[in-house]
């Protein structure tokens, strides 16, 4: 069924990104597509996504603009460059960025975007690719509460589990609070399973015993059988895991916030992509220990 006369602009066609826009499309509303790399878009397009050339042509077009990209300098560029959704966007348009960036650029775009008269939300998520296709992600939102709920919609239909966590920039905070846990969390789940590797152990009858207990975890759940079985393609990439780790690590600074777990995780992850691992999987961790 098509949804009203809204139209959403989507940047970002990655891992997580193109699975977000198909379920957009997928719920009946008009989808403008914009990614660096045009062959990425490809699926989408077939599918009844419309493409635009440059951010600029979706800022021109699109009611709602939403971005999934890769760092922050990425979000700056498209949100506060010439050529980007601010200075190229149309009043009353809401800006949602769902990249995981820094809470202080959230805010700055925020204060930018209104006073070209649009509202902008920092939305960042979590759950992987499979999330991502199952339209099951967790979206942690910050931004004005009517700019959320006028949205809501837009992220129930990619998400199962969304909250509205308070003023610009919360949204980007609450997501760090998100990647200090997973961080130390797959130390322990992959030291876990390696320790049953050596001890001679089945790990899916280790999983079976342990999943479901106190040691519970999605990570344990979702990406332990991915090491079991070898599999280290990217749900997450390391690269990325690691420049949300960076961010979480300089805000825990301001705060006058020591993290040695998190700064364990950081410095074993960047030993893997030192080693050529970067576009691997976060459970590709388990590479370090066997």
């Amino acid at each position: 069924m098509t949804q009203s006369n809204e139209v959403i602009g989507f940047i970002g066609l990655g891992v997580m990104g193109k699975s977000m826009a198909r379920n957009l499309l997928k719920a009946g509303y008009k989808v403008n597509v914009y990614t660096r790399t045009k062959e990425k878009a490809d699926e989408l397009l077939s599918e009844g996504a419309e493409w635009s050339a440059a951010p600029k042509d979706i800022a021109r077009t699109a009611n709602v603009i939403l971005t999934m990209v890769g760092y922050p300098s990425d979000v700056e560029e498209i949100y506060l460059g010439g050529n980007g959704l601010i200075e190229n966007g149309r009043e009353g348009t809401f800006l949602i960025d769902m990249t995981t960036s820094t809470p202080t650029l959230a805010m700055r775009i925020a204060e930018e975007a209104k006073k070209k008269g649009m509202e902008a939300l920092d939305a960042p998520v979590s759950g992987g690719d499979i999330g991502a296709r199952d339209a099951k992600l967790t979206i942690m939102v910050g931004g004005d509460l009517d700019a959320f709920e006028a949205n809501r919609g837009i992220f129930e239909i990619m998400g199962s589990n969304v909250v509205h966590q308070g003023p610009p920039g919360s949204g980007q905070h609450t997501k760090m609070c998100n990647q200090i846990a997973i961080a130390s969390n797959m130390i322990g789940v992959t030291e876990a399973i390696s320790y049953a590797k050596k001890a001679g152990l089945d790990p899916d009858r280790v999983l079976q015993s342990i999943s479901s207990g106190a040691a519970g975890s999605w990570s344990l759940s979702n990406l332990v059988p991915r090491m079991v079985k070898g599999d280290f393609e990217p749900g997450f990439y390391i690269k990325h895991f690691i420049k949300d780790m960076k961010i979480a690590l300089d805000e825990a600074e301001k705060m006058g916030m020591d993290a040695p777990g998190l700064s364990l995780s950081k410095s074993l992850y960047e030993d893997l992509a030192e080693a050529g691992e970067e576009n691997s999987g976060t459970q590709a961790l388990y590479k370090h220990y066997n």
